[in-house]
């Protein structure tokens, strides 16, 4: 039995325009044959999403390619079992009933930028403090990091259509 061609996804048009392609990718990743692999173009480095799909059996190599754009090739890990979480569902702790110490309006920033300063922001805090984050688009790849470090959080879907993601530091 030969190895599928790996499946070719191309984001850089939905990011250039502003789009969040989290639900294509992950669209994609659903699509996929039995060791089959997944092939992504972006106008970054898609670094939040090497733990994701890491999480779910995938290992990956990077190439940074002309004008700041990335081809990464995402691969099915040889291991005797496969289903590594495929189709894990978000998990969200209840609401935080105290005020956060420190709030970020990451709104209209492109990807990654609102990860990072995100993540930067929660790391000067101290643990149990909080931090509020206002974003304009789900963060999706947040959510993982936010697991893999420990730390809880909870998600409002606000009336403009932006989303308020409240975290506490574990650690």
């Amino acid at each position: 039995m030969t190895t599928p061609a790996p499946l070719v996804l191309d984001v850089r048009d939905i990011l250039r325009s502003g789009g969040e392609p989290f639900g294509a990718i992950m669209q994609s990743v659903a699509a996929l044959a039995p060791g089959q692999g997944l092939r992504l173009f972006a106008t970054f480095e898609p670094v939040p999403l090497f733990s994701v799909l890491g999480s779910r059996g995938f290992t990956h190599t990077a190439k940074q390619l002309g004008g700041g754009d990335w081809e990464v090739l995402f691969m099915p890990q040889k291991t005797a079992d496969s289903s590594v979480a495929k189709n894990a569902d978000v998990i969200r702790p209840q609401p935080f009933d105290e005020p956060p110490q420190r709030s970020l309006d990451n709104r209209f920033l492109p990807p990654p930028e609102p990860m990072l300063r995100t993540l930067q922001a929660l790391e000067d805090l101290s643990a149990g403090k909080i931090l509020e984050m206002f974003v304009d688009r789900e963060p999706l790849l947040l959510y993982d990091e936010l697991r893999q470090r420990g730390h809880d959080f909870v998600t409002d879907k606000q009336d403009d259509g932006s989303y308020r993601v409240r975290m506490r530091r574990s650690y």
